[in-house]
């Protein structure tokens, strides 16, 4: 159901200009949150007050990336890292930008403040808790983590180092999800019971023949943290027979590559962004094609992989009706519960007009953007929950505060994968 901008849109843009919330994130307590809040913006190396900006990774997402940021005020390219090495300078041609092979390299710039990763997801983790090791402040794309266990990790390298780190899940920033989150939050459909989401595919694997490594590929610094193996371009390209995204060492299929999206919005919706499910359990159907997973709340939702729910977002079902949340827009059943304009009272949600300029913006007023660290690693582990809870065929019961299954070591021992020297965990 998309609405034209509403009074009280008109009023919530105007008070929100720099697409900052009035209102604070209660992630990990005050503790947690107060040391980026408080710092002043640092010096900026760009001319007039520009934030020069280095690039991780310029392959099919870095790219687009670079097309959302030319829409924003304040920031310039200035370096550029990339493991293939004509790619790279393909995409550097013409343009006075600084070329690594070797992000570290990259990082150690004085003239870059803030990197944008857009790398494959085995890579997130160690390109952003270097980067703040560093002094960068992080865009990282979605799916922030290849496993749980990274994104704490993350999350307390951007707290100690006093780091700005946004996760590319720019549904956040669109106006239809935060309305139909905000509904769905102020109980607009009644108490919110089930949340239908999509069935996504988990992440497999298989053999691939050897084929030659491209001229100009670090092919060993690319398979990073995992286990050695030949090159094959179907591994290294995103999205090909199968890709990298439904690869198993790599990544954690499309739950974690679409369900970043929707999962995220479903947290959003149920006012989960600082916490996740206590209960997980699979199930397989009454044709035993598809393997539907729960995942119950403290609060007592349940949301249920059933297939019946959108790739970018969810059904929230109340006992007064239903809202769809899906990428740039909603949808009330019936359609009279979502008539009634939202409320100042009723505002539960931050608002940012767009994702990459709203990270820009928070760099400079040491704010937390709407897509913090905390919130990005949150909404990833469920993902890493679903696939979890496919792989063990028991149910589970999670414990979202201390971030382990409880009484289940096999199932803890998915919270993280085996690391590759030298590409284990840095000291923070």
């Amino acid at each position: 159901m998309l609405k034209p901008e509403t009074p009280n849109d008109k009023e919530i843009r105007m008070n929100h200009a720099n697409s900052m919330t009035r209102r604070t994130f209660n992630l990990a307590g005050a503790a947690a949150i107060a040391a980026p809040m408080i710092l002043p913006s640092r010096a900026l190396s760009g001319p007039n007050d520009a934030i020069s900006l280095g690039w991780i990774g310029v392959g099919r997402r870095g790219q687009q990336l670079m097309g959302d940021f030319r829409g924003t005020k304040g920031s310039q390219i200035v370096a550029i890292s990339d493991l293939y090495k004509p790619r790279m300078e393909q995409v550097a041609n013409g343009k006075n930008w600084k070329t690594y092979q070797d992000y570290r390299q990259l990082l150690e710039s004085k003239e870059v403040d803030a990197v944008v990763i857009a790398t494959p997801d085995h890579w997130h983790a160690l390109n952003a808790i270097h980067a703040c090791i560093a002094g960068k402040d992080v865009y990282v794309e979605k799916p922030m983590t290849l496993t749980i266990r990274e994104g704490r990790e993350m999350v307390k390298a951007a707290r100690k180092h006093k780091r700005i780190v946004q996760c590319g899940s720019q549904q956040r920033s669109m106006k239809e999800c935060r309305i139909g989150c905000e509904l769905a939050r102020n109980q607009r459909a009644g108490k919110i019971h089930t949340v239908h989401a999509a069935n996504y595919p988990s992440p497999w694997d298989q053999p691939f023949p050897a084929q030659p490594v491209p001229d100009g590929l670090d092919w060993d610094m690319w398979l990073g943290q995992t286990a050695p193996r030949s090159y094959h371009k179907d591994i290294f390209t995103p999205r090909a027979l199968p890709g990298w995204i439904s690869i198993m060492p790599y990544s954690g299929g499309e739950v974690t590559g679409w369900g970043a999206h929707g999962i995220d919005i479903i947290q959003w919706g149920l006012g989960m962004d600082d916490s996740g499910p206590t209960e997980i359990w699979a199930e397989t159907n009454s044709l035993k094609l598809d393997i539907f997973v729960h995942l119950r709340y403290e609060n007592g939702a349940e949301v249920v992989t059933d297939g019946k729910g959108p790739e970018g977002g969810g059904v929230f079902v109340g006992d007064k009706g239903s809202i769809l949340v899906d990428r740039g827009k909603y949808k009330a059943d019936p359609e009279e519960i979502a008539k009634e304009p939202i409320s100042d009272a009723e505002i539960k949600l931050p608002v940012s007009l767009y994702h990459q300029q709203n990270w820009l913006d928070c760099i400079r007023s040491r704010e937390l953007p709407i897509a913090d660290v905390e919130i990005g690693h949150r909404s990833t582990s469920v993902c890493h929950l679903i696939n979890i809870a496919r792989w063990t065929r028991r149910k589970l019961q999670w414990d979202p505060k201390n971030e382990k299954f409880v009484g289940d070591d096999d199932a803890n021992t998915y919270l993280d994968r085996p690391r590759r020297e030298p590409w284990g965990f840095p000291e923070i």
